[in-house]
């Protein structure tokens, strides 16, 4: 360290340089926000060929905001079971007693998890041997309760009940307990097999099953929609498409203004909770579809749905050629663009741009503070080739 920053901090979490998962707590805020809107100014103007102009990025609170954890689980050299998170460029877990930026209830519920795995002597999965019984514990909060699903390499134990009691001590809100069955080798944390070994109704608006999509920040997710319906200028009048629309959040959020919606999502359960979540909600100007996003713009395309509006929100690698074209061939007036990765942003960008449509404003939001991450919103709008020209001049032919 040759010189200190001004704006360099002490980290307020001592596991914080190790772990990996948080990238800025030796900065203050203010410098973090910076960063981050800098980095979605340079991928659109360098890859995108974009002049985005002035970036603003929307803060939100540093600590305790995620309502999703995924504590991997193994042996400890002693082979005592622990739990935390993976270290940088590893597959070594780093216990981890408490994590700042996740609920603390999901710290509680870990904890609860390692103390009836010691109590009851239930081993820890290996990845070698591929022996063991727990892989994860997956944690959802939300103000109306908690629900802990447990990854297992097997069916649940007789001894379930003593989990039960456990968890239920430690997170008094508690609503739901799952089992989940993975006995495939590699990253997938979630399993296909699912059993509810004790639930209770919560009165929740979102049904949410344990692999369904839904944004980790509840906060931060509701200044995103707000400025992605704000931008995509909806009424009565306009018919609207939302790929990749997971358990129909944003999509339903449109329907409240839009005359009519069509949300489109691979993962078939969260689909069911779409329909779900439109019927708990009194909503009946929505449409679901169980498909992959470019088989389903090109299915739209074919049936003559035309939408004024399309609301895309793509996973980190971004949209594929052939989703952009069947969106520019459907050719909607406007399209919002709701992005996790600057570059892969900046990549569509310019495609886009070369099917007719222009960037006009884009807003970042901090969706993960004190991590590398940021949301950003970009507004599309095609071109009216009515009124505008393209003119070539060639200087080398100028009476200058």
């Amino acid at each position: 360290l040759l010189e200190v920053s001004p704006h360099r901090v002490n980290r307020a979490c001592p596991i914080g340089k190790r772990c990996g998962g948080c990238n800025f707590w030796h900065m203050d805020y203010e410098e973090e926000l910076r960063l981050k809107g800098q980095r979605v100014r340079d991928a659109i103007s360098r890859i995108g060929g974009v002049d985005p102009g002035e970036v603003t990025v929307l803060p939100g609170t540093m600590e305790g905001y995620r309502n999703k954890a995924q504590f991997p689980v193994g042996a400890s050299d002693f082979g005592q079971p622990v739990a935390g998170f993976y270290m940088a460029r590893s597959h070594e877990i780093l216990p981890v007693q408490r994590c700042r930026i996740q609920d603390p209830r999901a710290d509680e519920a870990k904890t609860a998890v390692m103390e009836w795995m010691e109590l009851e002597n239930i081993s820890a999965y290996d990845e070698g041997s591929q022996r063991g019984l727990v892989r994860h514990i997956y944690v959802r909060t939300a103000s109306v309760g908690t629900l802990v699903c447990i990854v297992a390499n097997g069916g649940a134990p007789e001894v379930a009940d003593t989990l039960l009691q456990l968890l239920q001590a430690a997170v008094p809100d508690l609503v739901g307990l799952v089992w989940n069955i993975n006995r495939r080798p590699g990253n997938s944390v979630l399993g296909d097999r699912f059993e509810t070994l004790w639930g209770q109704g919560c009165g929740l608006k979102f049904r949410l099953s344990p692999r369904s999509f839904f944004q980790v920040n509840r906060q931060q997710a509701q200044r995103l929609y707000d400025t992605a319906l704000e931008l995509a200028q909806l009424d009565a009048n306009t018919t609207a498409l939302d790929l990749y629309c997971g358990t129909g959040t944003i999509t339903l959020c449109m329907a409240r203004k839009a005359g009519k919606v069509y949300g489109v999502e691979i993962i078939d359960a969260a689909i069911a909770d779409a329909w779900e979540n439109a019927k708990r909600n009194g909503i009946d100007n929505v449409e679901f579809f169980c498909a992959d996003a470019g088989q389903a713009a090109e299915r739209f395309a074919r049936e003559g749905i035309a939408p004024q509006v399309i609301m895309v929100d793509p996973p980190r690698k971004g949209l594929s050629p052939a989703v952009v074209d069947a969106m520019a061939q459907m050719a909607p007036e406007r399209i919002v663009y709701v992005s996790c990765d600057p570059a892969t942003l900046a990549r569509d960008l310019a495609r886009f741009s070369e099917r007719g449509y222009d960037a006009r404003t884009a807003v970042a939001v901090d969706m993960f503070p004190r991590t590398a991450h940021v949301e950003t919103v970009v507004l599309l709008s095609k071109l009216n080739a009515k009124q505008h020209i393209e003119v070539e001049l060639n200087l080398d032919e100028l009476d200058l």
